[in-house]
């Protein structure tokens, strides 16, 4: 090392399980210019681990990663090179590598993953579900125009909703059946579940609790039960309001006259515009939020059916995710960014994470999806064509995954969801639904 070159001191610590990882804490100093690889080298150096199949880490300065040189933080910081620097490392994670991709008969407008099957809706008003090598295990046809999202309820039971404003509960096979290979089955509807007066984009569900929340363009929310028994049936809606300029969807209103219809437990009527995303609370199934049109996002009381809590931003927001474990909601908006938002009203016992926005998408962020094995990623579907994976302690995004036909495809992406079995899913206007591979660290 030059006798001459910049250096600053810094010291070593992670949180990482592994014992193996651990290096002493103890200061040492090193070139300024050094960035993430060349620190790397040192703690593999003092781990003694085999250069051969050295692992690459992460570093973190307070909670922030470090993506350039010491120097350059330095000189954002307004640090000076005698600035003692306290380096957390993690191992560091894999690239999104594209897997395969599943062709559909339309756009693929929302996406879901669970025990190995992947639950898609798309525009021509058909669910389907596809195995792991990219078969239609069961396909569901009862919506009379465009799906707008879906999600597995338990391995047997998937709740969608649409642009012929119904929310509908369907009853499918488990995984492995038995089944002829060549025969696609189809799937029942267990009851409408009718309420909102116009579509219905986004659905979550609380399998414990046994409840669905929906989002709907008539400004509400709806509460719903995935028990069709403990809600009360009402009668067919008029269906003149509907679209069946088709036979197909004429067919499709005559025989739902034999379904049964319920009404929903409550209607939450708060917002002043379309609402776009609905979730329920990792930790306490009694609150839900939502996000509009209307700039807001909102904390609901689902035990009263009251809103508890309203903040208000300056775009409209079209999607939303929580990342509990760090306190955060993340919204995706049409101003091409995702804003970080604490829910928590007068709690500020945590300041690991800032409220911030994630800017990187040249489109609306229409849909996201957190990781399940890192409490601070989260990955976004955008209209530019592309999903990014985040870190919320990054101020850019990690990775940029393009859509298979074109690193600069000017397809629109609709839903993405991140399965740790399956990997990252994504569908939209290429009638394809894509896989990469999950974030997994480096072993």
């Amino acid at each position: 090392m030059s006798g001459g070159a910049k250096q600053v001191k810094i010291s070593f610590f992670t949180r990482e399980e592994d014992e193996a990882l651990h290096v002493s804490g103890n200061p040492l100093y090193v070139p300024v210019s050094l960035k993430r690889f060349g620190l790397s080298e040192i703690v593999n150096h003092l781990i003694d681990k085999d250069s051969e199949r050295p692992t690459p880490f992460e570093f973190l300065i307070n909670g922030t990663l470090l993506k350039t040189s010491l120097e350059d933080y330095l000189v954002e910081n307004g640090l000076s090179n005698e600035a003692f620097l306290n380096l957390e490392y993690a191992r560091a994670i894999l690239p999104p590598s594209f897997l395969g991709s599943f062709s559909n008969e339309d756009w693929v407008s929302s996406v879901h993953a669970r025990d190995s099957r992947i639950v898609s809706g798309a525009y021509d008003g058909i669910v389907r579900i596809y195995n792991s090598a990219g078969k239609v295990e069961t396909q569901m046809v009862g919506h009379s125009a465009p799906v707008k999202s879906v999600r597995f309820v338990t391995p047997t039971r998937v709740v969608s909703s649409g642009n012929d404003h119904h929310v509908r509960l369907w009853k499918i096979g488990a995984e492995g059946s038995e089944i002829e290979d060549d025969v696609t089955r189809n799937g029942n509807t267990l009851a409408i579940l009718q309420g909102h007066k116009a579509p219905v984009v986004s659905l979550a569900v609380h399998e414990s609790s046994s409840k669905i929340l929906s989002a709907g363009y008539d400004n509400t929310v709806g509460l719903w039960s995935t028990n069709v028994k403990e809600m009360q049936t009402v009668q067919a809606e008029d269906l003149t309001s509907v679209s069946t300029a088709t036979k197909k969807r004429a067919k499709l209103a005559l025989k739902d006259g034999t379904i049964k219809r319920k009404a929903p437990l409550a209607l939450l009527d708060s917002h002043s515009g379309p609402v776009e995303g609905v979730i329920f609370d990792a930790s306490d199934s009694t609150v839900g939020y939502s996000v509009s049109q209307d700039h807001t996002i909102k904390t609901w009381d689902l035990v009263t059916s009251r809103c508890v809590d309203t903040r208000v931003t300056s775009y409209s927001l079209l999607s939303v995710v929580q990342l509990p474990k760090v306190s955060l909601l993340a919204c995706g908006s049409s101003a091409r960014h995702i804003n970080l938002h604490d829910p928590r009203v007068g709690d500020t016992s945590s300041q690991n994470v800032v409220q911030s926005q994630l800017i990187g998408h040249s489109n609306f962020v229409v849909s996201l999806a957190a990781s399940p094995e890192n409490d601070y990623m989260l990955v976004s579907a955008s209209h530019d064509g592309t999903c990014k994976v985040w870190d919320v302690r990054a101020n850019k995004s990690m990775y940029t995954i393009f859509r298979e036909n074109s690193e600069k495809s000017k397809n629109k992406v609709f839903g993405v969801d991140w399965d740790k079995q399956i990997g990252i899913v994504s569908g939209g206007d290429d009638k394809k639904l894509q896989i990469n591979q999950g974030l997994g660290v480096s072993q």
